[in-house]
């Protein structure tokens, strides 16, 4: 279950790494705060390899 920042953030920046493992690198609140925060990364780190994902939380059926 995310935590109650995982929710309030669901923006995340994530770093593509070998063998089809992912890091989340953070999270934003908006979308535009994550586009803004990934140009600075490739920017730093041209080599790496960063996306953006909208990490929504599937709620089991016990919550309301």
């Amino acid at each position: 279950m995310p935590s109650y920042y995982d929710r309030l953030h669901p923006w995340c920046i994530v770093c593509c790494l070998p063998n089809a493992q992912t890091v989340v690198v953070d999270r934003f609140r908006r979308r535009s705060d994550a586009e803004a925060h990934l140009r600075v990364l490739r920017q730093i780190n041209p080599d790496a390899i960063y996306e953006v994902i909208f990490d929504s939380a599937h709620p089991s059926g016990n919550e309301l």
